[in-house]
């Protein structure tokens, strides 16, 4: 274990800087999103975001983990951050947070070691990617296409922590888009949304399960 508060506090600072960059690169890459957000919610974004690295650096210390874990922290906000704004997932940041978590979390595997919780994190994004295609598929009202390919590195995430990971974050993912909605509609009276971000609360189950459970 690394001694006292100084890393998780130097982590913290790391998302402080890496969440303004992050939103820049996404700002020149994806020009249809509309630019940089607006500057209260950029400093919303980096403050969530250096608050998850801090707690995320307390949670799994200095191991090989941690860096998969900080790179879902910090695309994680992002993608929460425009599905709450444009109701939109864009597919090359899903696929960025699929392709580099798989391979951080393969580095962690190499060098820990923990193959099988590699083989775990595989076969649990492909299931947890098949419910939420069956579910997309009965009720397209209540899951868009982003919010299914979301689950693929949601439940790599979680696979790789453990199967009961897995269930909790699966079911917790629709209890906290149940509240966010309710909230969502309290807040919006006067004009309710005909349908709410369910990627925010998939992000927020998988960092909440991460940092709670074993």
């Amino acid at each position: 274990m690394t001694d006292g508060p100084a890393f998780p506090l130097i982590i913290a600072l790391a998302g402080l800087l890496l969440s303004p960059a992050a939103e820049w690169l996404i700002s020149l890459r994806l020009p249809r999103l509309g630019g940089p957000p607006p500057l209260r919610v950029r400093i919303t974004t980096a403050a969530v975001t250096s608050l998850l690295f801090g707690l995320l650096a307390w949670r799994f210390d200095a191991s090989w983990e941690l860096p998969a874990f900080l790179f879902l922290a910090l695309l994680g906000v992002q993608l929460s951050r425009i599905d709450f704004a444009l109701h939109l997932l864009p597919n090359v940041l899903v696929v960025l947070l699929l392709g580099g978590g798989l391979l951080l979390l393969t580095a962690s595997a190499a060098l820990a070691p923990g193959w099988p919780e590699l083989f775990r994190a595989l076969a649990s994004g492909a299931i947890l990617f098949a419910g939420y295609l069956i579910l997309g598929l009965i009720s397209p009202g209540s899951l868009g296409m982003g919010d299914v390919k979301l689950a693929a590195p949601v439940g790599m995430y979680l696979g790789y922590l453990g199967w009961e990971q897995v269930l909790f974050g699966g079911l917790l993912g629709f209890v906290v888009g149940g509240v966010l909605t309710v909230l969502m509609l309290r807040l919006r009276r006067a004009e309710k949304p005909t349908e709410s971000a369910h990627g925010p609360a998939m992000v927020i189950a998988a960092l909440g399960v991460a940092l709670v459970m074993n």
